[in-house]
């Protein structure tokens, strides 16, 4: 794939300090290459000369990158897969959030992001679709500090700052943000505005490494963030029910509400011995989130109301070594071990049913109480092989096992072939073995007995377990420098899945629940350009995709009888299937301290309708973005930044309520303007 340009490098003397902690990221980044996968770099000079810059969310950055579907509330679809994406922090996985983790960082905190997707290597495992790579700014390189204020429309205000530098031997950095917007979901109508959508957050991030000596270090990695949200309302709705001796309610007036936080905490610690480098890593990651609806309102407007509350705790260790045991070999192991635990408590008011179907102005309270537990055990071993001076074998296996309450295991061979048949070709083939447990932050038991005549009653009853998704995976890459600015790249691939695991919004919370397809089908094609001359930067991508699955094998209640059986006879599209995928931009440095920067997403629409037959309207929005750095006579170095963003105003949606999965219509934003001041201390 082709990155964005790289920021260039002025030739001058390193202090000791600096050389020694880039000696570390090298050794780090040995143990853990993505040899014959699919990489998509972006760089902290790149981020930054986005729109938005640092004050954007990591998915609004990771949209720039080839097959990347936007959904609603910063999820993303990579390669046709929904979410399944494996979040990595200075090269140390973290479990996901219940809310996902586009949410807690933003670029503030990173000095660059790679999306690594195709056949991958044996050391990355449990979630394929792609792995989000973060590296964190460090203290050592990343000395002084800043403090910016950022916002604009939909009342946004994002107050920020960050400070890196060394206390004694040890390098440290920092990062704070805020933000209060009336735009936190997306907004159920057409209108610029949704009613009753502010939200509030914070988050926080360090990241600290001590040396022990030249060749061990630690390090400290810890994060959080904390999101109120009001759950946004349509007006001119209906009342369908009768409850409380009341049959009327503004829909205006609704006033559900969400709060959700998410924190993690990695210990790290790296050695080098001789040939071999080592890391070993432990983490804790708590994710809740809390839905309050409203008591009255629900009841009218759906049959029912129920306040969610899901909390999630992992802990787990991860060791990596890379071995150079000869100069045409480099064998590489790891192991990983976790245990999540997820409680779940849902307190709901429903409606009694008569003999009719109709319902009953008795409403009463039904609670359920579950909890889920799952132990992820796995083992990898490979050999990075030159067979020849331009030709390069990846080749390993890994073990996984899952047990808690699915129980499921399997040995998973994975193998990339890399050729070079000159300094501006490269092409390459792999082929990888999957093995996808289940979501263990979404999992939580449910007793369909307990809701039988009431407003709750599914359609289907019947709640067979998730799944854990087996699958076959072939990619095939090309690349070509075609000239000093321009470099081409395509890439094919195709995955054959048993129990495709799927993730959809069941109810007014926002909230994903998971259930299985018996087979699935996924293949596509991506194409990248690249351009770089001076003071230009421009790229595009275009990815075309095609994502269906046969019979639903697990989680039936979620869906009508009508759609089981539509399902169980022909393929059907997933609700995130999206068949044309577009982004580009590029960013000018048009005179001394000013940089012009744009970026375009296109997206020819997910799917909507009964068992998701038809499709949402296409869409592009543009966005544009001036950032200007000056110095004011105090000597202190300031940058100014205005940004447009969906420039042509269109009203698109994601979603329309319909299809498998999908809870409510949630449309993009409309065009916003914002700028920033920010200064460096």
């Amino acid at each position: 794939m082709a990155p964005p340009l790289q920021a260039q490098e002025t030739a001058f003397e390193l202090p000791a300090i600096v050389v020694q902690s880039r000696r570390f990221e090298e050794a780090r980044n040995r143990i853990a290459p993505s040899l014959g996968a699919s990489l998509y770099e972006l760089d902290r000079a790149a981020i930054t000369a986005l729109p938005q810059g640092e004050a954007a969310r990591l998915s609004d950055v990771l949209l720039q990158a080839p097959g990347v579907v936007q959904e609603a509330f910063g999820d993303l679809h990579v390669r046709g897969d929904h979410r399944n994406l494996q979040y990595r922090v200075n090269g140390v996985l973290l479990p996901e959030a219940i809310s996902g983790f586009s949410q807690l960082f933003d670029a503030r905190a990173l000095r660059g992001v790679s999306l690594i997707t195709g056949a991958l290597p044996a050391q990355f495992g449990y979630r394929t679709a792609g792995i989000v790579d973060m590296t964190l700014r460090s203290g050592a390189e990343d000395r002084g500090g800043s403090a910016s204020l950022y916002g604009g429309s939909f009342g946004t205000v994002q107050p920020g700052a960050s400070y890196g530098g060394m206390l004694g031997p040890v390098e440290v950095f920092g990062a704070v943000s805020g933000l209060r917007s009336e735009r936190g979901f997306e907004n159920p109508t057409r209108g610029p505005v949704a009613l009753h959508n502010e939200t509030l957050q914070g988050r926080g991030l360090i990241h600290a490494a001590l040396p022990l000596d030249d060749r061990t270090r630690l390090s400290l990695i810890a994060g959080s963030v904390v999101a109120r949200y009001q759950v946004p309302n349509t007006p001119g709705l209906v009342p369908e029910f009768t409850a409380f001796g009341r049959s009327d309610f503004d829909s205006a007036a609704l006033r559900a509400k969400q709060l959700q936080r998410s924190s993690f905490l990695i210990l790290a610690g790296q050695h080098a011995l001789g040939e071999a480098d080592l890391q070993l890593s432990a983490f804790l990651r708590s994710s809740s989130v809390r839905y309050r609806p409203d008591g009255v309102g629900d009841v009218l407007f759906d049959g029912a109301a129920s306040y969610v509350r899901r909390e999630s705790l992992s802990f787990g260790t991860q060791a990596d070594a890379a071995w150079r045991i000869a100069a045409r070999h480099t064998l590489r192991g790891g192991l990983f071990l976790s245990q999540d635990t997820t409680r779940n408590a849902t307190d709901s008011t429903v409606l009694p049913l008569d003999g009719a179907g109709g319902t009953v102005n008795a409403p009463f309270g039904i609670s359920e109480r579950g909890q889920a537990r799952q132990q992820l055990f796995g083992l990898y071993l490979q050999d990075e092989w030159r067979l020849a001076e331009a030709l390069t074998l990846n080749a390993g296996a890994r073990f996984d096992s899952v047990s808690g309450i699915i129980e499921a295991s399997q040995l998973s061979p994975r193998a990339n072939l890399v050729w070079s048949p000159d300094e501006a070709t490269t092409i390459s083939f792999g082929y990888a073995r999957y093995f996808t447990p289940p979501p263990a932050e979404l999992l939580g038991p449910v007793d369909i007995r307990r809701y039988l005549g009431t407003t709750l009653q599914p359609a289907t009853l019947r709640a067979d377990p998730v799944r854990a998704e087996r699958s076959h995976y072939f990619n095939l890459g090309l690349r070509h420098r075609v000239s000093e600015s321009l470099t081409l790249g395509a890439e094919a691939y195709a995955r054959a899945v048993e129990d495709m695991q799927d993730l959809g919004q069941f109810g007014r919370a926002y909230i994903f629940s998971p259930y299985n397809y018996r087979r699935g089908r996924v293949y596509g094609l991506e194409l990248t350009a690249d351009w770089r001359d001076g003071p230009w930067r421009l790229y595009g991508n275009l990815a075309i995709a095609r994502s269906e699955g046969r019979g639903l094998v697990s989680n039936q209640y979620f869906w009508s009888a009508e759609e089981l059986a539509q399902v169980e006879r022909k393929w059907v599209r997933t609700d995130h299937d999206q068949l044309l995928t577009g982004s580009a931009g590029g960013a000018f440095e048009a005179w001394e301290g000013g940089t012009l920067s744009a970026s375009l997403i296109y997206g020819s629409g997910m799917r909507k309708g009964f068992a998701n037959s038809e499709v949402t309207t296409p869409y592009v929005t543009l966005n544009l973005g001036l950032a200007q750095r000056f110095t004011l006579p105090d000597g202190g170095a300031w940058t100014a930044r205005l940004d447009l963003l969906n420039l042509f105003d269109r009203a698109y949606l994601l979603r329309d309520g319909t299809g498998i999965g999908v809870g409510a219509p949630q449309y993009g934003m409309r065009r916003g303007i914002f700028a920033g001041l920010s200064r460096e201390i």
